[in-house]
């Protein structure tokens, strides 16, 4: 059969492009949009959700202080109170939060367990203090001795945590504060809270950070992951619906 030769000057019509093909750049779209919009939903109820510690941060300062209260269930209920306490600090049983940061330089929380008159026992974060120029210089933090009143706010350590090692924490260096691992490990019983002071007559930095802190910078990743989503809509209209009618 003779081959079918194509006049000179004459336009070959391309192939039609298969409905995969034609199909991906919206795939790619619809992929593109969803993940910048999830992302930017995330930072938006992170944002919410700080807003909201900041207001309820607002109304426990501007509460009065009160005795730590008795028989709680929920102490999330109870967050950001503030307590006065008195008791006796366990010097024995003190511990040191690692990897904590203040004014550019790290350091430590200084945690102390105070043993109540009523028999409970409360761990109390007394404060930041610089680590030495080696990781071997701990710092110098006694606690007060005898009987003593410590004005704080409650707090509850977060459950989740990442930590280097697996196994439970040795000696007096920790990286998290988790108040049943402590019992655990001291063998003396402490509520699951953590009351961080508010004053002292030591030289421990108490200058806590806000739980609304960084809002701003949430509100303007939402701003950036949706403006990213609009793009990739308006590229693929321009591409796809516009451009390819002319």
């Amino acid at each position: 059969m003779p081959a079918t030769s194509v006049p000179a000057g004459a336009r070959v019509a391309p192939r039609a492009r298969g409905p995969l093909r034609r199909l991906l750049p919206t795939l790619g779209m619809v992929a593109v949009v969803v993940l910048c919009v999830v992302a930017g939903n995330w930072q938006r109820d992170r944002m919410a959700q700080k807003l909201a510690l900041g207001e309820r941060l607002a109304a426990a300062v501007a509460a009065p202080v009160v005795a730590l209260p008795e028989g709680v269930n929920d102490w999330s209920a109870w967050r950001f109170r503030q307590v006065e306490l008195a008791g006796r600090y366990d010097a024995a049983r003190q511990i040191l939060i690692d990897n904590r940061v203040h004014a550019g330089r790290a350091g430590y929380h200084v945690v102390t367990p105070l043993l109540l008159a009523d028999g409970r026992a409360v761990l109390v974060n007394r404060g930041f203090a610089a680590g030495g120029a080696t990781r071997a210089e701990l710092p110098e933090a006694q606690p007060p001795a005898g009987e003593v009143r410590v004005t704080g706010r409650i707090n509850v350590p977060p459950r989740d945590y990442v930590e280097l090692a697996q196994a439970p924490p040795q000696g007096v260096v920790w990286q998290n504060l988790d108040p049943a691992r402590f019992s655990a490990a001291t063998g003396l019983v402490v509520l699951p809270i953590v009351v961080e002071a508010t004053a002292g007559d030591d030289r421990l930095v108490r200058d806590w950070p806000r739980p609304d802190a960084g809002t701003e910078k949430h509100r303007i990743y939402m701003v950036q992951w949706y403006a990213f989503a609009a793009l990739a809509f308006g590229l693929w209209a321009w591409f796809t619906l516009i451009r390819s009618k002319r």
